[in-house]
């Protein structure tokens, strides 16, 4: 078994989802399992999500919210964006939940029997989802009782809700004009939704019916104002173990490159994790850490593909110690926000970023 893997506490993912189902309450949480679970594993996550209270869980791709059902959870499942045609009867197989923007897809749909559907309102993103207009028009055939698939939410995302931007609000408003124009028409919509993490954290205004939890489930902060509004527990310890130490000299240079020569006598160790598992290579120019015995130590030159090299300083290292990445070792904790800072990205490229290679271990 190879020495590196990622720990994830399902307990920490339980105690976001719970902490903020509170701070939203009336309004329910749909946990944002995409990605495998931003890393961390998708039916795992899934489950500790569903067990702390969420009543949706949302994915990116088709394959995804079926690879939840092969796992058995039975939990609604919302598909974020609209798949290929030749895609949406597996969806309804599958009892999946399809988000909808275009009329093409509303009329495959329709063919294919009663379902229940939710359309995505472009209110700002310009991304993915129907111009209010369109939006309209979508939500009206949905409400009006001649199509097998009825409507079930009306959704928008948020563009810069982890920012201090009045454009949050022009979403907000845009979205409410569509409800005002739907009701005078009699169409009622069972469930709203335009908040992600920051969305629900710091607009209280747009929690409505649900909210929809991803970075925050995982223990992570989406901006800095957040961290005022609730603690949350990050979910992911990255952990390697020393390979090899080796003494080194003056003028030595570790790795490709050979770009940092050492200026001194000193102990380097190497461990068998790399960029291809999802440690940055610029994170070793950067001024990046990982923590050995408890203390802080340098990278010692370039990460590379399947192996990084470590000053540990004068610290005597046995083969097989524990090295951590990110997480907590002692007093010490290094999370992945402090590498996104360093990499000029954010927390969801480096968690997202973790090899498949890499296995996961749960716990509790």
């Amino acid at each position: 078994m190879r020495p590196s893997w990622i720990e994830v506490d399902l307990d920490a993912v339980r105690h976001n989802v719970e902490a903020v189902a509170h701070l939203v309450e009336p309004s329910r949480v749909c946990a944002v399992v995409k990605a495998d679970g931003y890393g961390h594993g998708d039916v795992p996550v899934a489950d500790a999500a569903v067990s702390a209270g969420a009543t949706m869980l949302a994915v990116a791709l088709p394959e995804e919210g079926v690879r939840l059902r092969e796992a058995g959870i039975e939990a609604p499942i919302l598909l974020l964006s609209e798949p290929p045609l030749e895609d949406l009867a597996d969806i309804v197989k599958w009892s999946i939940t399809p988000t909808v923007y275009r009329h093409t897809t509303l009329e495959a749909l329709a063919d294919l029997g009663p379902v229940g559907v939710h359309v995505k309102a472009d209110t700002g993103m310009h991304r993915v989802g129907a111009p209010p207009d369109v939006a309209f028009e979508l939500a009206l055939r949905l409400g009006g009782g001649a199509l097998d698939a009825t409507l079930e939410g009306l959704w928008t995302h948020f563009a810069v809700a982890d920012e201090e931007s009045p454009f949050t609000n022009v979403q907000i408003e845009r979205f409410d004009e569509l409800l005002e124009r739907l009701e005078r028409r009699g169409v009622s919509v069972p469930v709203t939704h335009l908040s992600n993490t920051a969305g629900a954290l710091l607009h209280e205004s747009a929690r409505r019916d649900m909210v929809r939890l991803g970075l925050g489930m995982y223990g992570l902060y989406p901006s800095d104002p957040c961290r005022e509004v609730v603690d949350l527990r990050p979910a992911m310890r990255v952990v390697t173990h020393v390979s090899y130490v080796r003494r080194l000299g003056p003028g030595d240079a570790p790795s490709y490159g050979r770009r940092r020569p050492l200026t001194a006598a000193t102990t380097v160790v190497t461990a068998p994790i790399g960029y291809a598992d999802g440690v940055p290579r610029l994170l070793s120019s950067r001024g990046g850490e990982v923590l050995v015995g408890g203390e802080r130590r340098p990278f010692a030159g370039t990460v590379t593909m399947d192996q990084i090299v470590v000053d540990v300083g004068d610290r005597e290292v046995d083969i097989g110690e524990e090295m951590v990445l990110i997480g907590s070792q002692g007093n010490q904790t290094i999370v992945a926000d402090e590498w996104a800072k360093r990499t000029d990205t954010i927390s969801y490229e480096i968690v997202t970023g973790m090899g498949a290679r890499m296995p996961r271990r749960y716990g509790p």
